[in-house]
C-alpha cells in the first residue's frame, strides 16, 4: 500500500538499491515476474546494468529482495494504520478499514505474494517460502488482535479467511467492496464469539 507523504524540500538522496527495488515494486506488482527482465528494471531505476547486477546477483535476488521489502511495508503500513484505533473489536475492524483502501488505490492488482506464488511459486522456493512468511505474519498479527478483542485462535483463522478472501475478491472484480462485505462478516464474528 502506498503511502503519500509531503516534504519541505528535496528529500534524502535514495541509494541505488533502493532506486531498483522501487522500479522491481512497480513493475513485479504491475506486470508480473516473469514478465519483467533486468534490463527494464535497469531502465526503470536508472541504475546501470553492471551496479545493478552487483546489487542483486540474479533475477531470483531481485525477486526475493522485493518480496522481502513488500512484506515490511505492507504489514507496517497496516499496523500502523490499525494501532491507531482503540485495541480490541475496533482494531479488528480496522485491517478491514485498511483493506478498503488498499482496494481502491489506482494501481490495486491484489496480493504480491499470492501473485507471485501463483506466477514461481511451484519451481521457485524462494518465492513459495516468502509468500509462506508473509501469510504466517499476516496471520499471526491477527491472532493477536483477536485475542486483544477476547476472541479465540479459531476467530484468528476465521479473520484471516475474511481478509485473504476479500483481497482476491476485490483484485478479480476491480472493487473495494469486498472489504466492507468481510468486515461485516469479521463484526458478526466477534459478536457471536463474545
Amino acid at each position: 500500500m502506498a503511502e503519500s507523504a509531503t516534504q519541505a524540500g528535496p528529500g534524502p538522496v535514495e541509494s541505488p538499491e533502493d532506486r531498483v527495488l522501487d522500479a522491481a515494486e512497480e513493475l513485479f506488482y504491475g506486470r508480473g515476474l516473469q514478465a519483467v527482465g533486468m534490463d527494464a528494471i535497469r531502465a526503470a531505476s536508472g541504475v546501470p546494468l553492471k551496479r545493478l547486477y552487483r546489487l542483486f546477483p540474479s533475477k531470483d535476488s531481485l525477486v526475493e529482495a522485493y518480496l522481502s521489502r513488500q512484506d515490511e511495508r505492507w504489514r507496517a503500513s497496516l499496523e500502523r494504520f490499525a494501532g491507531a484505533r482503540p485495541a480490541g473489536a475496533e482494531r479488528v475492524l480496522a485491517v478491514f478499514d485498511w483493506l478498503h483502501a488498499w482496494f481502491r488505490e489506482p494501481d490495486f492488482r491484489g496480493c504480491a505474494f499470492v501473485n507471485s506464488y501463483g506466477e514461481l511459486g511451484a519451481t521457485h522456493p524462494g518465492v513459495a517460502a516468502a509468500a509462506r512468511r508473509h501469510k504466517d505474519a499476516f496471520r499471526r498479527y491477527l491472532g493477536g488482535l483477536a485475542a486483544a478483542a477476547g476472541g479465540s485462535e479459531a476467530l484468528a483463522d476465521q479473520l484471516l479467511l475474511l481478509a485473504e478472501g476479500a483481497i482476491t475478491t476485490a483484485a478479480l472484480s476491480g472493487s473495494a467492496e469486498p472489504a466492507l462485505h468481510a468486515r461485516a462478516a469479521a463484526r458478526a464474528l466477534m459478536e457471536k464469539a463474545s
